[in-house]
């Protein structure tokens, strides 16, 4: 497809599909994006298995312990502040419509492809969790789903959550010789043998580009650990800078990190690891619509970090010359499915992949009259819901709710079905808990996942937002060490004693054993508590 034809495309697309928002004119200055240089990479992460257009409204606002996220200048008016923001949310989804989607997503990606023909197209990870098509296939759909794509090299999280051996089926068959997996930080927990290549150096343009995988770090720890049992994870920051320092001798004239790591961690990293040209990011879900500088004592790293749910495709063009990266255009292209028209060969596989599954994923269960969200460090009204029916199921007088950030939204008028359920719960150690909990051991908890959220030094951040809770209420101090971040514990406006014994209900426990659980999963606990409401 030319230019002129996808560009006529576009506006034929806005005119037949798209709402009070979309013109054709936007088509044109979003999406006809001329090469700015002599490499390009593309970049999508933490899609979460969305292959359907979707709304996903970004947090209102976030804490920020580190100061990097003040960085970021986000736009405030038009479709990227739709894109980026949580601004007037409702009305501009009215406005702009759905995000997102594999065949509009593919359509895209042909586009800019077609003006940079030996760019890479580049995922970092949780592309395979986060639907009920992903967890009935266990991945495959989302990696045949790649390969359609024309992914070239991605890095892991939550594919892990698969198994191990799930991983390397995956590697070995449906993606072998189509999409290369990288992972500098992953290794065997006998030998610590590399379970997958660190790296990989393509010629693009005869310019030697090295990209090195960087999988989430604290998989272990996040998931259940028996899940990847024989692997080890990491940061291995040292393993990294002796790596980079290699390919630059061998002639690398750019080094590329395709990292999972989290946003902070990823701005710290690129201030102590020298030799990065750029670090292409995921894992905090962050739309940051431009690259960050970061000094360290080789020069500068930029950091960025392209979203999630496939709302975005991160554009880098770099000037290569003289051996040097001499300069680059990066650009955070919005997915608007009004505006895109669908790829009629994703189209098909997505229909395909679905087909089996229609009855159950568009069972009716209630209309929203609120906006469900999950996006916040605290809370989102998705996971009250969840709270709200776990209570109710196993009758207690506590809930708690992982701080998941995936999952899709709904807007007022919208009828919740059994998928949109599944957008929000579907993991494989989805069974519910119920646990006798001491006052103290919930402080112990409470104060453990703000650490992990809220930790000054960016290694020690795991992941996720603040755990949701319901039925307690508590003051939380942010900027305080661990130990004094929780205070004011009550059950029932009552100040909840240390060796107060509540029942505490839960999900994803990460526990050993909680696989072998027969326990109702999450899922179906939404759904019966809904279909009762």
């Amino acid at each position: 497809m030319s230019r002129r034809e996808f560009v006529q495309a576009l506006g034929a697309a806005a005119l037949l599909g798209g709402g009070p928002g979309v013109k054709a004119a936007q088509a044109d200055d979003l999406y006809d994006l001329k090469p700015a240089g002599n490499v390009s990479l593309l970049h999508l992460t933490d899609c979460h298995a969305q292959l359907l257009p979707m709304y996903f409204r970004e947090p209102a606002g976030s804490i920020d312990t580190t100061g990097y996220l003040q960085l970021v200048k986000r736009p405030e008016h038009g479709p990227m502040a739709y894109a980026c923001t949580a601004s007037q949310f409702e009305e501009r989804a009215r406005l702009y419509g759905k995000m997102g989607g594999f065949a509009h997503l593919a359509t895209l990606i042909k586009r800019l492809r077609a003006d940079r023909p030996n760019s890479l197209l580049l995922d970092g990870g949780d592309l395979w969790q986060g639907s009920a098509t992903s967890l009935f296939t266990r991945g495959e759909d989302m990696a045949r789903a790649s390969v359609l794509l024309g992914v070239d090299i991605m890095t892991l999280h939550w594919e892990c959550t698969y198994g191990s051996d799930r991983v390397l089926e995956l590697a070995k068959t449906t993606l072998k010789d189509k999409v290369e997996v990288l992972a500098q930080n992953i290794r065997t927990a006998d030998f610590e043998d590399p379970v997958f290549p660190s790296h990989s150096v393509r010629d693009i343009n005869g310019v030697k580009v090295a990209i090195i995988g960087q999988a989430f770090p604290y998989t272990p720890i996040a998931h259940p650990r028996e899940l990847v049992q024989d692997w080890t994870f990491g940061i291995r920051e040292a393993e990294l800078q002796a790596l980079v320092t290699k390919l630059r001798e061998q002639g690398a004239q750019v080094c590329v990190l395709l990292s999972h790591n989290g946003f902070q961690v990823d701005m710290k990293m690129a201030s102590r690891v020298e030799g990065l040209d750029f670090i292409l990011g995921g894992h905090t879900h962050d739309a940051i619509p431009e690259a960050l500088p970061v000094k360290n004592n080789g020069g500068t790293t930029w950091v960025t970090n392209a979203g999630c749910s496939g709302k975005f495709v991160g554009l880098l063009d770099m000037d290569i010359r003289g051996g040097r990266l001499q300069g680059f255009k990066y650009r955070l292209v919005p997915v608007f499915s009004n505006l895109l028209p669908a790829d009629p060969a994703m189209q098909g596989f997505i229909d395909e992949v679905r087909a089996p599954h229609l009855v159950e994923l568009n069972q009716p269960l209630a209309v929203v009259t609120e906006t469900l969200y999950r996006r916040g460090n605290f809370n989102g009204t998705w996971d009250q819901l969840i709270l709200d029916a776990l209570m109710d199921h196993h009758d207690a007088q506590v809930a708690f709710s992982p701080g998941f950030r995936w999952g899709t939204t709904l807007i007022p008028g919208d009828t919740i079905t059994m998928e949109d359920v599944y957008n929000v719960t579907a993991i494989t150690y989805g069974q519910t808990t119920l646990t006798d909990i001491k006052g103290d051991m919930i402080k112990t908890i409470l104060e453990d996942v703000a650490d992990n959220l809220f930790n000054p030094d960016p290694y020690y951040q795991q992941g996720g937002d603040m755990v949701r809770v319901a039925g307690l209420s508590y003051t939380v101090r942010p900027y305080e060490s661990i130990g004094k971040r929780i205070d004011d514990l009550r059950y029932k406006g009552q100040p909840l004693g240390a060796d107060q014994v509540l029942k505490v209900a839960g999900w994803a426990s990460v526990r050993e054993g909680a696989l072998q659980s027969k326990a109702p999963p999450v899922w179906n606990v939404v759904r019966d508590y809904l279909a009762r409401a």
